[in-house]
C-alpha cells in the first residue's frame, strides 16, 4: 500500500496553464514575426527600384552641381569678364543706335504748346525701358504749366518728376524759366505693341 504524504509546508500548485498560455502567445508572437518579417522583406524588394533611381538622381545632382561649380569659375575668370563687359557696351550702343529719335521728336512736338522749347534731350535705355532727361525753356509760367499738364496727360511719357527749375536773371526774348525733368518714354514700345 502506498501512502500520500505531502510534508510541503505550501501545498503544490500545478504550472501547466501558464506553460500552456506562454506557449500559444509565443507562437502568436512567432507567427506575427513571420508575417511582419514576409512584409517587410516584400516592401524592401519593391522599393529596390526606387532607391536605384533616387541614387541615380543624387549622382545627377553630383555631376550637375560639379558643372555648376566649373561654369561658375569660367564666368569668375578675368578673360570672360572682359568679354562680357564688351558684349554689354556692345548692346547699350545697339540700343542707343535703335532708338526712335524720330518717335520721340514727334511725340514732343504733340505736347509742346506755344512759347516752350526743349533745350537738351538724353535719353538712356535701362532695363527695356527709355529713362529721358528734358531740360525745358518757357517764355512764361503759363506756357510752363500748359508743357507739364500736356505731357502728364500723354499716352507717350509716364512718371513725370521734377528735378529743378531755374529763372532767367534778365529775359532778352528768351526763356523766362527752365525746367529740368525726367520722364519714362514708352511711345516707342506703345507703337511696337501696335
Amino acid at each position: 500500500m502506498k501512502i500520500r504524504l505531502n510534508v510541503a509546508t505550501r501545498p503544490l500548485q500545478g504550472h501547466r496553464r501558464f506553460i500552456v498560455e506562454a506557449a500559444v502567445a509565443g507562437a502568436l508572437g512567432l507567427v506575427a514575426l513571420l508575417v511582419l518579417s514576409v512584409g517587410v522583406y516584400r516592401t524592401w524588394r519593391q522599393n529596390r527600384g526606387e532607391r536605384a533611381q533616387i541614387s541615380h538622381y543624387q549622382a545627377q545632382l553630383r555631376q550637375l552641381h560639379a558643372e555648376r561649380m566649373q561654369l561658375a569659375a569660367f564666368f569668375q575668370s578675368p578673360k570672360t569678364k572682359t568679354v562680357m563687359d564688351r558684349a554689354a557696351f556692345l548692346n547699350s550702343l545697339i540700343d542707343q543706335r535703335s532708338f526712335p529719335w524720330t518717335k520721340i521728336f514727334t511725340d514732343l512736338e504733340k505736347v509742346l504748346p506755344a512759347g516752350v522749347r526743349v533745350v537738351s534731350i538724353a535719353p538712356k535705355m535701362q532695363n527695356g525701358q527709355v529713362d529721358v532727361k528734358l531740360v525745358v525753356g518757357a517764355m512764361s509760367d503759363k506756357s510752363k504749366i500748359a508743357f507739364l499738364q500736356a505731357l502728364q496727360s500723354s499716352s507717350a511719357f509716364s512718371q513725370i518728376l521734377v528735378n529743378a527749375e531755374t529763372r532767367a536773371s534778365q529775359t532778352n526774348g528768351t526763356d523766362v524759366v527752365e525746367v529740368e525733368l525726367e520722364a519714362i518714354y514708352s511711345g516707342a514700345a506703345a507703337e511696337k505693341q501696335k
